[in-house]
């Protein structure tokens, strides 16, 4: 009876995770982006962020802009800062998950920038930018939100929906390997 409790305490345990408490976004980052990089996309799959309304995210408390990212087809880039228009370039280095974009002022590019794709799908769209950039003083990654998604939303609150889809893809899985179990234990002893 103890050791049914233990696997039922255990299994009940595993249901139900919950995200740790931490203080910065980057540190949030560090542990869902890794248990939720299965149901990610890749960057040959511009449907996903195509054309869509990307909402910065910071965990800045004087970060007070609404910064949308728009990647638009063309390799065009806009950034609306409280919607005032900046351009640029987006490219994808071949054969990667790699990006580059050039902030440009006219024809002329003013800075560019190097990320690698840390997760992608129809919600969220984070960059990790190249190099250390926490030994630097600066953020790691660079999140956007689908803007419909996470418009009013605190920044510890869209780390939580992150979160909740591997809580709920686990969950799901967890629910599979049940009623396998439950089905091979009918037929175990319907056969005996």
């Amino acid at each position: 009876m103890a050791s049914e409790n233990n696997v039922l305490e255990s299994l009940t345990r595993s249901l139900s995770l919950e995200l740790p408490v931490m203080d910065t976004m980057d540190e949030y980052l560090d542990l869902i982006i890794p248990l939720v990089s299965p149901w990610g996309e890749d960057l040959y799959e511009e449907e996903y962020y195509l054309d869509v309304r990307w909402l910065e995210v910071r965990d800045d408390d004087s970060f007070h802009e609404s910064v949308l990212h728009i990647f638009r087809p063309e390799n065009e880039y806009l950034i609306s800062i409280d919607g005032n228009i900046h351009t640029g370039i987006w490219r994808k280095l071949e054969n990667s998950n790699t990006l580059i974009i050039d902030h440009t002022s006219g024809s002329t590019v003013v800075k560019s920038e190097l990320y690698d794709l840390a997760f992608l799908n129809k919600d969220f769209f984070i960059l990790r930018k190249h190099g250390d950039q926490k030994r630097k003083g600066f953020k790691k990654y660079f999140v956007l939100g689908r803007e419909n998604y996470i418009y009013d939303l605190e920044w510890r609150d869209i780390v939580e929906l992150m979160f909740n889809r591997y809580r709920n893809n686990r969950q799901w899985i967890f629910f599979v390997v049940f009623i396998v179990i439950v089905i091979a234990i009918v037929v175990f002893f319907s056969v005996f």
